[in-house]
């Protein structure tokens, strides 16, 4: 067999989508990027990181705990640093992703392994990281979500979405070969803001300007999922923009093969690799966790307080996100509710079955019965997915025992594997909620690895895509 009639076979058993390859794929095949089974070392790439982890390289902006990294480190990705300002949430990712035995950051020796704004982190270290252009392929993160949020006050002048700008910087002093931003669905929306003296009003949106601006540089793919349908316990919508570097004359890949087609695409086998269903409800994921099944003890991080003892588990999914974990469970600390809130909260459990209001906000009547100003209390349904996660413990009360939930079962309810031990404070309050990250808003705040594991798949595949068409290219 001639040479050319060699390539040729080869190129009828790649994926159609490799006519892209050369366009919209085109910095990834001109690239030397090795993938994950790769032999290279990353100090070859000037990073200053000793390490001899192999694999694409990605940071994490705005990291929170590290739900999102831990998730792109467990596809395959090597993680270079994270940028994450609250001491308590960077105590938590460094115990669990710098410190711990399971995934690690590489961590280039240049910089400081402490909590860093964006902002201070540009300014004390443009040098290296302008000498990283072009040689990171991932930049993972997004910019804070309560300024956001429809589940509290949307407000457009909120300093923290002054953080899209800065993030568009750092995007483009980097130029990662891919971004990955998370954000809630409320930065699709517009703010709407009265004009002045008078004058007509104006509106703002956050999400338009940022794929507008990532457009010049990349192709740009945006969505939101619902994490419901990809194995969650929750039903909380995502809104995911995903960008991939253009190259010179590079088209939009084609319908059917952008990354949300392969994320829909591919979810099924994913799960089905690792033992789950793509729906889990409420009880599938924490009815190990239940004070009538595994009985209390002392907490052993809180003195006073009780926590849930660690049993076997029940269901597939628990046994999933138990990960190996030998031992106590971390962060199941029980909160200490007086009589009478233990007495209110199992008649509103029992009015809520009865009226078949499970998971749905209680309504004005039982809110004025029980004498709860709050709008979001939510008994959660055992036989459905939860409501979003939110920072407030007392949002949702458990479907059967009369008390709130711990920050064990949150993390349940967000994926996060039982070894995961959340950092700092439990809860906070007053004006510290503006500047202090608990453990309760950590968990909230978080990216769901199971979710992040998936676009660590699927950004993977186009890394694969563009070695095997490297590998033609060299063969030629």
């Amino acid at each position: 067999m001639q040479l050319e009639d060699k390539l040729q076979a080869r190129l009828d058993l790649l994926p159609a989508t490799l006519e892209c390859a050369q366009g919209v794929l085109g910095w990834l095949v001109r690239k030397e990027i090795t993938s994950h089974r790769s032999n290279r070392r990353w100090g070859e790439l000037g990073t200053g990181v000793a390490s001899q982890q192999s694999g694409p390289i990605f940071i994490d902006a705005f990291a929170g705990c590290g739900g999102l990294s831990l998730g792109l480190m467990r596809a395959g990705w090597r993680g270079l640093f994270a940028i994450e300002k609250d001491a308590f949430a960077f105590e938590t990712l460094k115990t669990n992703l710098i410190d711990g035995t399971r995934q690690r950051y590489s961590w280039p020796s240049w910089l400081g392994q402490q909590p860093w704004t964006i902002e201070s982190l540009m300014d004390k270290h443009g040098d290296e990281l302008a000498a990283l252009k072009g040689k990171i392929d991932l930049l993972a993160g997004g910019p804070p979500c309560q300024g956001f949020s429809s589940a509290g006050r949307r407000r457009p002048g909120d300093p923290r979405n002054q953080l899209v700008e800065r993030y568009l910087e750092f995007v483009e002093l980097v130029q990662p070969g891919m971004v990955l931003i998370e954000n809630v669905r409320g930065i699709t929306y517009d703010f709407v803001s009265a004009g002045e003296d008078g004058g007509d009003e104006t509106r703002r949106n956050f999400a338009d300007e940022l794929t507008s601006r990532l457009g010049k540089l990349y192709h740009v793919y945006f969505d939101t999922i619902r994490c419901s349908e990809f194995g969650v316990p929750q039903k909380r919508p995502r809104f995911f923009i995903v960008g991939i570097l253009r190259a010179p004359k590079s088209k939009q890949l084609p319908r059917g093969q952008d990354p949300f087609a392969r994320l829909r695409g591919g979810k099924v086998k994913f799960l089905e690799r690792k033992g789950l269903k793509t729906r889990v409800t409420c009880k599938q994921a924490i009815s190990d966790l239940e004070v009538g099944y595994a009985g209390k003890a002392e907490s052993p991080d809180t003195k006073g307080y009780d926590a849930i003892k660690t049993v076997t588990t029940r269901t597939d999914y628990q046994r999933v996100m138990r990960d190996g974990h030998v031992g106590p469970l971390p962060d199941t600390r029980l909160a200490r509710h007086r009589p009478h809130i233990v007495e209110r909260f199992g008649k509103i459990i029992a009015e809520c079955k009865a009226e078949d209001r499970l998971s749905v906000q209680l309504n004005k009547e039982m809110r004025a019965r029980h004498g709860i100003n709050k709008m979001a209390t939510r008994v959660l349904d055992p036989n459905l997915c939860a409501p979003t996660i939110t920072s407030m413990p007392d949002d949702l009360l458990h479907y059967e025992e009369p008390r709130t939930l711990t920050v064990r079962e949150n993390a349940r309810l967000q994926t996060f594997p039982d070894w995961f031990a959340f950092q700092g404070k439990y809860t906070t309050g007053g004006e510290r909620r503006a500047r202090e990250v608990p453990r309760f808003t950590q968990v909230a705040n978080a990216v769901p690895p199971l979710i992040a594991e998936m676009w660590g798949d699927v950004l993977l595949s186009y890394v694969k895509q563009a070695a095997a068409t490297r590998q033609l290219d060299k063969a030629a």
